[in-house]
């Protein structure tokens, strides 16, 4: 017997890449962490493209540079801030549990089973925590000193 069509297609592409799934809480950090890891990547790109524009000479470079000014620009340049704050703290915790720190010792598979989920959540929860906290300090500092 097939899955129907509408079951196949949850199953691949974008939408399993995107869905949290049976996961839960930390399915959903994993996804923001992929989403992050892909916003970080395209500004350093981006980074590289405004650092080469010097070599346009120096008119150039200034008009780049007074386009980095505006509002738009500078609140990208916090969201940069905050998926860097979040990938970092996240990727902290993804080693934890990787090297088994927020995992246990295994337990013996009689009912009613205990996961690991019991270690990791609070985990997860006080990095996020701190996470939330260094974002609104950073957003803070770009309020109380404006650029330019």
């Amino acid at each position: 017997m097939t899955q129907p069509e509408n079951t196949q297609r949850r199953t691949v592409g974008i939408y399993r890449w995107l869905a949290g799934g049976r996961r839960g809480f930390e399915g959903y950090l994993y996804v923001l962490h992929r989403i992050s890891g892909t916003a970080l990547l395209l500004f350093l790109a981006m980074h590289v493209f405004f650092t080469a524009a010097r070599l346009l000479g120096q008119e150039t470079w200034e008009r780049l540079m007074a386009a980095t000014q505006s509002p738009v620009l500078i609140f990208l340049e916090y969201l940069v801030y905050c998926a860097f704050v979040f990938h970092a703290l996240n990727g902290v915790r993804l080693i934890l549990v990787e090297l088994g720190f927020a995992v246990g010792k295994p337990d013996h598979p009689a009912y009613p089973y205990r996961g690991s989920i019991h270690r990791q959540r609070p985990l997860a929860i006080v990095l996020m925590v701190i996470t939330g906290l260094l974002i609104a300090l950073g957003g803070f500092e770009l309020l109380r000193f404006p650029h330019g």
